[in-house]
């Protein structure tokens, strides 16, 4: 909106005006507003949550320590998507259909996941939606994503179904249909991957955050011809708006993050957790940096490999790998404080961060 209303209709009254078309200017604007926001709207949103009981009942396979945050508002994830949502309207081009895309996909996970979490408080314990319901709901709604951006891509002119391998010199592939199938595994993936890492308080926000930098700059790169020639990254038009998106998603987790940090005043749920992990699938996938993803986010990684071991080896052996899965649980109970967990996978994951943006040049 503020790029129409400066930099179109207002710029011959005013040059300085002028920033608004600078995307750094607008991704660094995005992600103060949607700070600000999310931070106003913690301050209405929990008590309101408070007052109408909508909270956590911790009825479910958690560790006995965690009984205590019985009762802690749930539903949180409307303070991040609020101020996302506005924050993104106000600085992001409304002419890029990428755009569109991006905000489409995170609105269908952000309405699956307060779905879940509006069952689980009015059954008033963990059971939401069924798991193959959500499943199911997931898997269709990013099979009309990656659609949507396949037609986008190939549009223009871009290979849409090529997966691009980094650390590979030509590492181009054209899965060409099973790209998308790919694709769909990336978005539902790493949306369930980060519902599963948000166990305790402010774990999953770190590693979302930490996993935004390097998107937010691949984004900007596949924007720019000049950029994306010299580090053999895909020209994708308009793919550097989605880095405005990006910044707000950060601000709006960090605005979160105030009121989320241990001890927690409140609970993002499935409504933040879902929407934010297809958020960053959608981007991966747009920009053709799914490996990216995997390194960067490689607590997510981590964590759904647990439980998927810990699944395969009670079953096939009938025994445990780990004392409780997803693994933070299991540092858990080997003794670790859980703010002590916290802030070493925070700390993983800025270093995976770090260790991912090294693709961009090695290819």
């Amino acid at each position: 909106m503020f790029y129409y209303i400066f930099y179109q209709k207002l710029l011959h009254f005013f040059s300085p005006f002028n920033v608004f078309h600078y995307i750094t200017f607008r991704l660094i604007m995005a992600s103060l507003t949607s700070l600000f926001v999310s931070l106003y709207l913690g301050k209405i949103l929990i008590p309101t949550l408070k007052r109408l009981q909508i909270k956590d009942q911790f009825k479910g396979y958690e560790p006995r320590s965690h009984k205590r945050k019985s009762g802690t508002p749930t539903v949180g994830g409307l303070i991040i998507w609020g101020g996302f949502f506005v924050s993104s309207l106000l600085w992001m081009r409304f002419d890029v259909l990428i755009n569109w895309i991006v905000l489409l996909g995170v609105f269908i996970f952000v309405l699956i996941g307060f779905m879940d979490d509006y069952l689980k408080v009015k059954r008033g314990n963990n059971n939401g939606l069924r798991a193959k319901t959500k499943f199911v709901m997931q898997i269709v709604a990013a099979f009309l994503i990656v659609w949507l951006i396949v037609r986008y891509e190939g549009e223009l002119g871009v290979c849409a179904t090529c997966f691009y391998m980094p650390f590979v010199k030509h590492g181009v592939f054209n899965l060409g249909v099973f790209y998308i199938l790919f694709a769909v595994f990336v978005i539902v993936g790493t949306s369930n991957a980060v519902n599963l890492t948000d166990g305790l308080d402010g774990l999953a926000t770190g590693p979302s955050l930490t996993a935004i930098l390097p998107l937010m700059i691949s984004a900007y790169i596949s924007g720019n011809t000049i950029f994306s020639h010299y580090l053999h990254l895909p020209y994708i038009a308009g793919a550097g708006e989605l880095s405005v998106l990006l910044a707000s998603l950060a601000g709006a987790l960090l605005g979160f993050l105030w009121y989320n940090c241990y001890p927690a005043e409140v609970f993002m749920g499935d409504t933040g957790s879902l929407a934010i992990g297809a958020m960053l699938g959608i981007v991966a996938v747009a920009v053709k940096e799914e490996v990216v993803l995997a390194i960067a986010g490689g607590i997510f990684v981590m964590e759904t490999l647990s439980v998927i071991i810990q699944v395969a080896s009670y079953k096939t052996r009938g025994e445990r790998v780990f004392k409780m899965a997803p693994v933070h649980h299991h540092f858990e109970l080997k003794g670790w404080p859980e703010s002590k967990v916290i802030v070493r996978f925070w700390i993983i994951s800025l270093v995976l961060a770090l260790l991912s943006l090294t693709a961009l040049k090695l290819r």
